[in-house]
Order: structure tokens, then sequence, then C-alpha cells
């Protein structure tokens, strides 16, 4: 008998998605940074890095990629994913961003982070493209780990503004094709 978490269906979003986008990624988002931020900052960032403009905007931009995770017809995660000038450092032709993998806190550890994170291999390598990369909250050891375990290694770090804070991210990548020079 099949699992509950192979049944996951991965699909593409559309701009009528903004409203379920919004509501994991600020669900999501409080339940793994509150503990470490303040509520001032946390009620910032959600207000506007959630908002129905920029949600929106991201989902009509041709450079940037939805999916869905659906369990028994319900939205449980979701994977953002970047190509091009979309991406929010890098901007590098070759390479691919994730921006994220968000999973319902009730089903982390299920790998539903997994299936998420193998759908963006699956068009990194259709894309054929030379890399993927991402930034990960220094703090964040369960994403690191995450990463870390599927071939992904640090090789810088970024300033991500939380509100009126100051936080350094880990830049990583997983090279997919070996450099020919």
């Amino acid at each position: 008998m099949l699992s509950d978490m192979e049944n996951i269906i991965i699909c593409s979003a559309t701009t009528d998605d903004w409203v379920v986008l919004q509501e994991i990624g600020r669900k999501t988002f409080y339940e793994t940074f509150a503990s470490s931020n303040t509520p001032e900052n946390m009620e910032k960032y959600l207000k506007d890095g959630f908002s129905e403009e920029k949600l929106r905007k991201e989902l009509n931009n041709e450079d940037s990629q939805f999916y869905l995770a659906l369990l028994n017809h319900r939205v449980i995660g979701y994977l953002k994913l970047n190509l091009g000038l979309s991406q929010t450092e890098m901007q590098d032709s070759s390479s691919l961003e994730i921006e994220r993998i968000y999973v319902l806190q009730e089903f982390q550890g299920k790998k539903v982070g997994q299936v998420l994170y193998s759908k963006a291999m699956e068009i990194a390598l259709h894309l054929d493209v030379d890399y993927v990369w991402l930034g990960v909250w220094e703090e964040n050891k369960k994403a690191i780990s995450f990463y870390t375990k599927n071939g992904f290694i640090a090789f810088d770090q970024h300033i991500f503004k939380l509100g009126d804070e100051e936080q350094t991210d880990i830049m990583m990548k997983k090279i997919l094709k070996a450099d020919p020079s």
C-alpha cells in the first residue's frame, strides 16, 4: 500500500494561486523564524514579503516559476524557482535559483521538501543549467543540513534584511556540469 507522501502531486501554480501562496508563505515563514526574530520585524516581513501585489508580480514574471505540492487536493507546500534576471543575486543565465521551498510544519520531515527539491532538479536538468544555487539563513541548521545532504556546498554569503535587522544568508550551490576550462 502506498503511503500518503507517495501520493503527492506537483503542479504549476497560476496567478490565481496567490492566496494559497500567501497563506503558506506567511505560515511557514512564521513557524520557522518567529522564535528567532522580534515580533515587529516578523510582522513587517510577513506583510511586505507576501503581499498580494508582490506575489502577483512574481507569478506574472516569466523568469520565475512556482510549483504547488498537493496531497489529497490540499496544498501542503510550494517551490519557487528563478532564472536569468529574476534571480535575487547571481543573475547568471547558466544557473537556476531555488528561492523558496516551503512546506507546512505538519508535513515537514515527511519527504515533501525532497519531492519539491527533486522537481527543481528535474527542471534544472531540463533547462541544461550549469549549477543550481540558493541562499539560506546561517541559523537555519535544518535547511543547511538538507541542502548539504543533497550535494550543495557553501560558496559565499550575503545580507538578508528582515525588518530593521540584517542577517547573514549562506549562499550554496550544486554544480551540475564540470567547468570545461
